[in-house]
């Protein structure tokens, strides 16, 4: 719409530029504050061991003991399941390495009544909430203990309700307007919840990023999507940053250091206050880059006495022996029953599954004896 003239001049101020035409006044869409928070990169803890005590997040050490030691044990975990791919005994997994720090910081950053929706990189998010690593070995090889019977990807599990952790999305994108969807819900029913997504760059090229992002912040919703930018999986899009495309819906924006624990912690933390005080959606975005977080917060932690040397290099022995243990018996493990084969396909199962399943028995029978 023109602007209002009055002897060729217009009687309203230009505020900024934006994407308006000749003689349309162009209207201001965010500030240089949160211009400046979408294309920084927040950092609490530096890596060369630096702190900003003001922007440090308070935490418990008991807290902050129990988050290293999940994000040891994600890496961990990494390692393992890209050795069973190695030795052809599963078939892919979405290498996790690097990201423990963003995906155990913002779920440590959460109350446990929040609820999360992982995407393929992010079995972290459950040892976060203390899910046994021997669950997610068991997901792995997706024997007779997985939860999901074998039927999803490794490193997408299905967990116990009560860690209100949704199943892990293995299709690029499709947790994001779920997770806009529970924080919908949330806001209905005029709970205190907060929604958490986690995703990859690549994931923000995917429709349902436009749909996920585009839903919360029409209805100002209390979710906040954490988007791991590693590097590894670009992104298509022409941005500044991928933070910055937050300020084009209406939400608001951060960019954050994904190697530093602590400033993860700090920004989910901020964006979920805001989010229950009705301040709407936040876009994180998480830049990992050159380092290891396990080492930045392991020094960090010893530094400040949370844990001394020995019981640090104790915690990791005592994880990898965890992992080994774990991966062991579960490897010894048998497949799901047969009968999970048409188990929870439809409510009440059908006669002709029933027959299906009859006619799949006895051939395998016959063909074993053969």
């Amino acid at each position: 719409m023109a602007a209002p003239k009055s002897g060729g001049k217009s009687t309203l101020p230009l505020i900024r530029a934006g994407m308006g035409a000749p003689e349309v006044h162009e209207i201001e869409a965010w500030t240089d504050e949160d211009y400046r928070r979408a294309t920084g990169l927040l950092t609490v803890l530096a890596a060369n061991g630096q702190v900003d005590r003001q922007a440090l997040p308070a935490f418990e050490p008991a807290a902050l003991r129990g988050a290293f030691g999940a994000m040891l044990r994600a890496r961990a975990l990494d390692v393992a399941a890209r050795a069973l791919v190695k030795r052809e005994r599963i078939g892919s997994y979405a290498e996790t390495a690097g990201t423990e720090a963003a995906v155990v910081g913002a779920v440590a950053a959460l109350s446990p009544d929040d609820v999360v929706a992982p995407g393929r990189r992010d079995a972290g998010a459950a040892l976060a909430r203390g899910y046994p690593v021997a669950g997610l070995c068991a997901q792995l090889l997706g024997n007779a203990h997985d939860l999901a019977k074998g039927r999803r990807l490794p490193g997408c599990p299905a967990l116990p309700r009560a860690l209100n952790i949704l199943p892990a999305s293995s299709h690029g994108g499709t947790q994001l307007p779920t997770a806009a969807g529970v924080a919908w819900a949330a806001k209905m029913q005029k709970k205190p919840t907060v929604a958490l997504a986690l995703m990859d760059a690549s994931e923000v090229d995917a429709e349902d990023f436009h749909a996920g992002v585009n839903f919360a912040a029409v209805f100002r919703l209390p979710v906040i999507f954490v988007c791991i930018n590693d590097g590894k999986r670009a992104s298509l899009a022409t941005s500044e940053t991928i933070a910055v495309r937050a300020l084009a819906y209406g939400i608001g924006g951060v960019r954050v250091d994904g190697n530093d624990f602590l400033a993860i912690v700090a920004s989910v933390r901020s964006a979920a206050a805001r989010a229950r005080q009705g301040g709407g959606a936040t876009l994180i975005e998480a830049v990992v880059g050159e380092g290891d977080a396990l080492t930045r917060l392991g020094a960090w932690l010893v530094a400040e006495k949370v844990l001394d040397a020995a019981s640090e290099a104790a915690l990791r022995r005592e994880v990898d022996g965890e992992l080994r243990a774990a991966l062991a018996a579960e490897e010894s493990a048998g497949p799901p029953p047969r009968r999970a084969l048409i188990e929870n396909v439809l409510a009440r199962t059908s006669s002709a599954l029933e027959e299906q399943l009859e006619d799949l028995v006895r051939i395998r029978d016959k063909t074993a004896r053969l």
